[in-house]
């Protein structure tokens, strides 16, 4: 049986990307409007907690186009990673452990804290970092 820590290396570059785009996702599902059709909001206070939306303009082409390919590729990425050969090396009852060690042994990406100006998604780029005035 395979040790755990000796993941191969495309089921290792499966989960990193697999990461990104998880995370490119969840970045662009965030600055979208709520609702992906044009909707006129709407407010619901007869259950047990008061339901509100606003008017949402819905999403354009290009930005269904784009979580769509996402979420192809997330799929793509999702069955890759599960059903990789080297699963069937590691003993049954160390799957789950093996598992997770995959997926902190390839860390996602930091989520980002401001909304992109440009709605297309892109990676991160390197900033030189500035030295503390006094």
């Amino acid at each position: 049986m395979a040790e755990t820590r000796d993941f191969p290396d495309d089921l290792r570059t499966g989960q990193e990307e697999l990461h990104q785009v998880r995370a490119e996702l969840r970045e662009l599902l965030r600055r979208l409007p709520w609702s992906v059709e044009p909707h006129d909001g709407f407010s619901d206070d007869n259950g047990w907690r008061r339901v509100e939306r606003p008017a949402s303009p819905g999403w354009g082409a290009e930005d269904q186009a784009l979580v769509s390919k996402l979420r192809a590729r997330e799929f793509e990425l999702t069955v890759f990673v599960t059903s990789h050969p080297y699963w069937a090396e590691v003993a049954r009852e160390r799957r789950i452990e093996a598992r997770s060690r995959l997926k902190h042994a390839t860390p996602p990406p930091a989520p980002a804290t401001a909304a992109p100006e440009n709605p297309t998604p892109r990676p991160p780029t390197a900033q030189p970092s500035a030295a503390p005035e006094d």
